[in-house]
């Protein structure tokens, strides 16, 4: 997600460990106190009986089906009715046209607080109110309360968190070809070249035109890596340029396991039209390859399989590819767009620990609200990822794609996501690959 251009970015660091991660701390604390602040939730409540609330976020298939049980808890407490709309992977041509006919949903789910950041500036979207704006307060660090404000105004809740630094894996197709998790890049490529010669393609990509989203992660990790904290911030901000020549040794890099066919699953034509969702079915669900790339959330397309999280699908850090490990974070905000009771009380309710815990029992999900402990949390990985995130303090960052301009960061077919999907077609086009990001970067970033 994206830390927009008019708050002054911070780097996550001290945040990671004394925000999102605060939940650590509250294991022993449990899970039904209410001293973490937020409504308890009530049996048949009746607030807003009569009430429709329109919602639109970017989910769809497992993703979609969670968002609405966490939907049908707020209903319950409220007695409020909530319509869902899937808005696509670009949320900002889905609610673009809404918001110029003066008709956007009650609430949206941005996928970058940088869409929220744009949205702001222009008058389109609704401060919260005192009590949602208290409960943003009560169960979230300053950092992430930050992350949805604009001009010292609070707007968004960061509904939704994602860790981008691992790789799942399977235990079996690693043990079979006698390799272990990499620390490395350099043992991730060997152990990916042992596991072709033992008969098992070692990775799915998903690089369709719909999902080359996880190329620019596959970067961040690579690039943050190698060019450390700082440099990352400067090209974030667009302060260096994507010509630069710690761009060209990150894709130099990403191209030691790119630019070998044999290690992508059915090819280059297979991986530049393979969605994220398949990307991960093939690897759990098919067992065709032994790795994909995907956040914490790929436990919920897991689940879709018979692969069990924890057993049967694990994950290794993202191995470190210079002297920083990489902790690439991201996160979905929700904002009002709508004056009205039914859209502030769901602010609020997206802010409370009950939401945090009805969402994190289903899996595929984690969460900055401090007052969600990990015992609400369904699958193991979870608190692997917890550790994980810890451990990173002032190295970890914001998903950088999501920090920059959406048309340069997060519009499918142009921008980032293109020029990196080219890239995977033509790995050893390195400058003319840094010239089309720095084409559209610096036309985005204007």
């Amino acid at each position: 997600m994206r830390v927009s251009r008019g708050m002054g970015r911070r780097t996550v660091g001290a945040a990671v460990a004394a925000g999102l991660l605060v939940s650590a701390a509250a294991a022993c604390g449990g899970g039904d106190d209410d001293k973490g602040g937020g409504s308890k939730t009530s049996a048949g409540g009746t607030e807003l009986k009569g009430v429709t609330v329109s919602v639109a976020a970017k989910w769809t298939g497992t993703e979609e089906t969670n968002f609405r049980k966490v939907l049908q808890a707020f209903e319950k407490q409220t007695g409020a009715t909530v319509q869902y709309a899937s808005t696509g992977e670009n949320t900002d041509a889905y609610l673009g046209p809404k918001l110029a006919a003066h008709n956007p949903p009650d609430v949206a789910i941005l996928p970058q607080p940088g869409l929220m950041q744009q949205y702001a500036a222009k008058g389109q979207l609704k401060p919260l109110a005192s009590d949602a704006e208290a409960e943003v307060t009560q169960n979230f660090s300053p950092y992430w309360k930050d992350l949805g404000s604009y001009q010292g105004k609070t707007y968004g809740v960061i509904a939704k968190a994602a860790y981008k630094s691992i790789i799942w894996y399977r235990p079996q197709a690693f043990s079979d070809a006698g390799v272990q998790p990499p620390a490395a890049w350099a043992d991730l490529v060997k152990d990916a070249g042992t596991l072709q010669d033992s008969g098992t393609t070692p990775f799915t990509l998903a690089a369709g035109p719909q999902d080359s989203w996880t190329l620019t992660d596959w970067f961040e990790n690579v690039y943050l890596s190698q060019a450390g904290p700082d440099n990352y911030d400067k090209l974030a901000k667009h302060e260096i340029k994507w010509t630069d020549p710690t761009v060209a040794k990150a894709l130099q890099t990403l191209a030691e396991i790119w630019g070998k066919p044999q290690f992508l699953n059915g090819g280059v034509a297979t991986a530049t039209k393979t969605k994220f969702d398949e990307s991960i079915t093939q690897v759990f669900g098919q067992n065709k390859a032994a790795m994909a790339y995907g956040g914490d959330f790929a436990a919920a397309n897991i689940a879709t399989t018979k692969a069990k999280v924890g057993t049967d699908a694990k994950v290794f850090a993202f191995p470190k590819a210079g002297d920083t490990a990489p902790a690439i974070l991201g996160g979905d905000v929700a904002v009002a767009m709508k004056d009205g009771k039914g859209a502030q009380a769901l602010m609020k309710f997206l802010a409370s620990p009950e939401a945090g815990k009805v969402w994190a029992g289903l899996g595929g999900y984690l969460t900055p609200n401090k007052s969600v402990p990990p015992d609400a949390y369904s699958d193991p990985i979870a608190k692997q990822l917890i550790q994980q995130m810890q451990q990173a303090g002032d190295a970890a960052r914001y998903d950088m794609s999501d920090l920059a301009p959406a048309a340069f960061g997060a519009t499918p077919g142009a921008g980032e996501w293109e020029a990196l999907r080219q890239f995977v077609s033509k790995p050893t086009d390195v400058k003319g690959t840094q010239a089309k990001l720095e084409a559209a970067a610096a036309k985005a970033f204007k």
